[in-house]
């Protein structure tokens, strides 16, 4: 009772959000409205629960929260209930996950329920090229837009820092081995580590899309200016720094983690860790202002933690699990985001986080659109920066009806997990009222809850119907569970995934990985290793070009990367890159700064 008390003295903001118009207006022009107006942090902060001394503001709309603190607090109040947002496979546009997650958390609110919401921070990579800030849109955003777009509160700083520190241990151990005797390592107090330069598993990491680094040669020039290899460098997000961001517990579990980050090799083929490299303590030491989560706000008010990254194609793609502890503590009602689709971002989420956790959800809202599911109909390509071609603005129920087998293998992976499915139609101006109807018919007859919600048009008011289903399957047994057991091989597990959420007909392995899975399932350290696969988020199958729910294919895993600390075997399917391009149009070009207002434009 009392956390329902405090979501309604908190309310919304005190002006009408629907005076702001989303088709007249671009998100950061809605955002900027709605910041003029948006609650103190410490006032967002105590109506939520939480005590002054909980609180770290930073600035006067962004807290962080002492995780540690409020967690010890209120370690004997029960769970709220729990419910995680994902998608069907996108178009390139993307299909509104996050707006979607913001406007039901709104949603929620508008019904009297006390509600929060929790999302990862956005990466410089696509909110500089194609996909935007991932803030939300129209009437459904995360606010402030500008600092949550750039920056924030320098977490992303923190990883890119530990993990490029791991990076100048190994590249200055190996031209200091090189150049000096044993003598000399031993009067420095170093042990001789004989890396093998051909074998570092880590890049460095760069919160941009820069293809031209992905394969590099550094240290060229004499013997003092570095030992020269080949290298590269990774998205910021795809960090085992980042992934140890998103599961860890407590600090001390953190400092452990990141004392079994595995950075090399030496030429026995042994790991070399970040402990062996003696860097462990210093990469943990640049953490710690990243561990407490960061807590802004919706348009209307309500609490959003935002914490750890984005891209569950490349990395887990899940907020923290001490963000989603804090918010069950406090909410009657929890929202939470994972990356792209539910083959992806949703198994990361049931067969990783919820096992790291302990939590267990009883809902989960598939994203879709009708534009999505006539993309998987067999429709024209969709590409950013070019218009959609007129059978995405125009009715057309046989691409529509073709295009719902990609949705019900969606319905299918979440009702496999033993929770309730809901689908959300992310509500477009151009969908029919036919359209819309047969993806309900079509939702329902494949076993989930299916609601109509223009949350982006009308903020929250628009996803009453939304949250109202929520609600539903949330009073609905749960009979959740794993797909598969912790004692499962590695390569069994694969080719679990591969089949029952994927929908291929079985795995292939390189020589590489097919040697690398052999020695792992043979080394005990790896038994409770969780596996996080890497792979396109634009389809089921490992080729981006394979829409709708593809048959007749085989997953090809071409390597398994080890992360000690996160405890994650990864194996990567296809030719996914961990580091993205920038487009022929990024969105850069639109981004500036107002110098009359010191105000920054062009965000969306």
């Amino acid at each position: 009772m009392a956390r329902a008390q405090r979501a309604v003295k908190g309310g919304s903001n005190k002006f009408d959000i629907l005076s702001l118009d989303p088709t007249k207006l671009a998100d950061w022009q809605v955002a900027d409205e709605a910041e003029k107006r948006m609650k103190h942090i410490e006032r967002l902060a105590e109506e939520w629960g939480i005590e002054k001394k909980e609180l770290i503001p930073m600035g006067h709309y962004i807290g962080k929260i002492d995780y540690a603190a409020i967690l010890d607090r209120l370690k004997d109040r029960p769970n709220g209930k729990y419910i995680d947002v994902t998608a069907i496979t996108p178009t390139p546009l993307g299909e509104g996950k996050t707006t979607t997650t913001m406007g039901l958390v709104q949603g929620l609110g508008k019904l009297g329920k006390n509600v929060s919401g929790a999302i990862r921070q956005p990466s410089a990579g696509p909110t500089m090229n194609i996909k935007g800030s991932a803030a939300g849109g129209g009437l459904s955003q995360c606010i402030p837009l500008t600092p949550f777009s750039l920056g924030l509160t320098g977490d992303f700083d923190a990883v890119s820092l530990a993990h490029n520190l791991a990076m100048v241990a190994v590249q200055a151990r190996l031209q200091h081995e090189f150049i000096n005797d044993d003598a000399f390592l031993a009067a420095k107090r170093l042990k001789r580590l004989d890396i093998d330069p051909r074998n570092v598993e880590m890049k460095w990491v760069i919160d941009f899309c820069a293809q031209s680094l992905r394969d590099i040669v550094m240290g060229l020039g004499g013997k003092m200016d570095g030992f020269m290899m080949r290298s590269g460098f990774a998205i910021n997000v795809s960090s085992e720094v980042m992934a140890i961001l998103a599961v860890f517990q407590d600090l001390k579990d953190f400092r452990d983690r990141m004392s079994k980050i595995v950075v090399a090799y030496n030429k026995k083929g042994e790991p070399v860790t970040t402990a062996d490299l003696e860097v462990d303590g210093a990469m943990t030491a640049w953490m710690l202002r990243a561990l407490n989560p960061n807590l802004l706000q919706t348009l209307e008010g309500q609490p959003v933690m935002v914490h750890a990254g984005p891209f569950a194609n490349i990395a887990v793609g899940q907020n923290s699990i001490v963000a989603d502890r804090i918010a069950l503590k406090l909410s009657d009602y929890h929202v939470t985001e994972s990356g792209f689709a539910a083959d992806i971002g949703f198994e990361k989420f049931w067969n990783i986080k919820c096992r790291f956790s302990g939590l267990v959800p009883q809902a989960a809202v598939i994203v879709a659109t009708v534009r999505a599911l006539k993309m998987h109909g067999g429709g024209p390509a969709v590409a950013p920066g070019k218009p959609l071609d007129p059978a995405y603005t125009k009715e057309n129920l046989a691409l529509v009806e073709k295009g719902c087998a990609n949705l019900l293998a969606h319905i299918e992976t979440v009702k496999k997990a033993g929770i309730n499915p809901v689908v959300c139609i992310n509500s477009f101006y151009t969908d029919t009222r036919a359209e819309v109807d047969l993806v309900k018919k079509i939702g329902e007859q494949g076993g989930a809850r299916v609601a109509l919600s223009q949350h982006w048009l009308k903020g929250g008011e628009g996803a009453r119907e939304l949250a109202e289903a929520v609600i539903d399957a949330c009073n609905e047994k749960t009979e959740f569970k794993f797909l598969y057991e912790d004692k499962m091989p590695l390569r069994k597990r694969i080719e679990t995934i591969a089949k029952d959420v994927y929908g291929a007909d079985g795995v292939s392995y390189s020589a590489d990985a097919a040697a690398k899975a052999e020695r792992m399932e043979k080394d005990p350290k790896f038994k409770d290793f969780a596996t996080c696969m890497v792979k396109t988020h634009l389809s089921l199958s490992h080729d981006p070009t394979l829409k709708g729910r593809p048959k007749g294919w085989t997953l090809p895993i071409r390597d398994i990367l080890t992360y000690g600390g996160a405890k994650f075997l990864v194996p990567v399917a296809g030719a996914i890159a961990l580091l993205p391009g920038t487009a022929s149009d990024p969105a850069f070009r639109r981004v500036d700064v107002d110098v009359e207002t010191g105000k920054v434009t062009g965000l969306f």
